[in-house]
């Protein structure tokens, strides 16, 4: 049997596509976009024909119902009450994989219906897919239902772990579903894969035995996560809708298509690279430079239900960038600007700018009010000393007119490389802002 792993490196999660060594194949927590698991199917010669969820995803749409679509049984833990036909499973139940078999663990804490698998071959455990119980260098976070559910939940969370998983050998191996970049995530584990025994030594989390002192740690300095959390348990339960694994087509607007569409109530994002950005942009578009944590800004800025027009670009893969919007529920994707910012252009259509500064110029240099536009965490570990910190996921609260008297001066927006002060700036410009971004910033003693 192997385990083939497949990462989000964006949203900070893993799934896993399991060889049974028969020629069939099982995946735990799918994404959305069934292609790589296609792709590892095909190379492996495996027909799919289970995918199990962990629990109910708050933050991306499970791939579950595309694995379904295409052959696999769809299996859901008891107490995800789908709206759609799937399986249902639950704690104690033993699932026979014609050989090996599934060992079905009742985990509740980072969810009240949440599962782990143990896979076995007969009396011998192989390998734990902990999904959020137990992860490395933490446990997922137990306050995404409300916080009339979180002290159970960590409640729950360290019986879970002390009472079922802590059971099992030391060296078995455990696949979480979360992992570093995770907003689901707590703790500082940078490793995506671990062992029972190495988070019973290291875990901090699990060097404390009383139950209150676990609950007290878990939830100190649990740092603030995108709305879309608040959403997307509902999309899965609902059933999220199946694209398949072909290209995903849109209509290719003219510039005044895209006007029009704005106009109605659009939003134009721009996945272009900060630089390209600067030098020049549609007014009114929203920076989110394609990277990694694309679909994480989008989904913390925009609301679901708002129109998207992609503004399309020769060093982005477009597809990539779809995949991306659909992997946490932003369907409403409209269509993508033909030939980019190029096509604007030769409309003889206006465009802006925003200046750049260089991270190594002194501070005292800028003559602008530097907004420091990065996490709690990452301010707290080193920050320029005269910034002002407020959270880029905290701007769209800024835009409908929370009280912000810098928003009147010249502002230098700063992240580290740039990327999230461009997305703040853009933000900015649309209330008409005096701003520049800051590039190549990295914190250092003098800081």
């Amino acid at each position: 049997m192997q385990i083939h792993p497949v990462v989000d490196e964006g949203l900070g999660n893993s799934s896993y596509v399991v060889d049974l060594g028969d020629g069939s194949g099982i995946v735990i927590d799918a994404f959305r976009d069934p292609r790589p698991y296609l792709k590892i199917a095909e190379r492996e010669g495996l027909t799919l024909r289970l995918s199990l969820d962990t629990h109910l995803h708050a933050d991306f749409i499970s791939g579950g119902r595309e694995l379904q679509a295409l052959g696999a049984t769809f299996s859901l833990p008891v107490g995800s009450n789908p709206r759609f036909a799937a399986e249902a499973v639950e704690g104690g139940q033993q699932l026979d994989l014609g050989g090996p078999t599934l060992e079905v663990i009742a985990t509740p804490g980072h969810t009240p219906e949440h599962l782990a698998y143990l896979l076995r071959d007969g009396a011998i455990p192989l390998a734990l897919f902990s999904g959020g119980t137990l992860i490395p260098g933490g446990v997922a976070r137990p306050d995404l239902l409300g916080p009339e559910h979180t002290d159970a939940l960590a409640r729950a969370a360290y019986q879970s772990i002390h009472t079922r998983l802590l059971t099992l050998p030391d060296d078995l191996a455990v696949y979480p579903t979360h992992g570093p970049g995770s907003f689901c995530s707590t703790g500082e584990g940078n490793q995506r894969v671990s062992t029972i025994g190495q988070e019973r030594a290291a875990n901090p989390l699990l060097q404390v035995t009383d139950e209150d002192a676990f609950v007290q740690l878990l939830l100190q300095g649990l740092g603030s996560y995108p709305p879309y959390f608040l959403r997307l348990r509902d999309v899965n339960q609902a059933g999220p809708t199946i694209y398949g694994a072909h290209d995903v087509v849109l209509p290719r607007l003219t510039p005044a298509q895209a006007i029009e569409l704005v106009e109605t109530g659009a939003q134009i994002i721009d996945p272009r690279r900060l630089e390209d950005f600067a030098a020049g942009h549609i007014p009114g578009s929203l920076s989110i430079a394609w990277r990694a944590q694309f679909a994480t800004w989008l989904g913390w800025l925009l609301d679901e239900t708002q129109p998207i027009v992609l503004v399309d670009d020769p060093a982005v893969d477009l597809q990539e960038v779809i995949r991306a919007c659909l992997s946490i529920g932003h369907d409403a994707i409209v269509g993508v600007l033909g030939a980019g910012i190029d096509a604007w252009r030769e409309a003889g259509l206006p465009t802006q700018q925003v200046p750049l500064v260089p991270g190594d110029v002194p501070a005292a240099h800028f003559g602008r009010q530097i907004i420091d536009v990065r996490q709690q965490s990452e301010w707290d570990r080193q920050h320029i000393s005269d910034a002002l910190h407020v959270e880029l996921g905290s701007f769209p609260q800024l835009e409908s007119g929370q009280e912000a008297p810098f928003l009147g001066e010249p502002l230098l927006l700063q992240c580290g490389h740039g990327e999230r002060a461009m997305t703040a700036a853009s933000l900015l410009r649309q209330r008409n802002a005096d701003v520049a971004v800051m590039v190549g910033w990295s914190p250092s003693p003098s800081a």
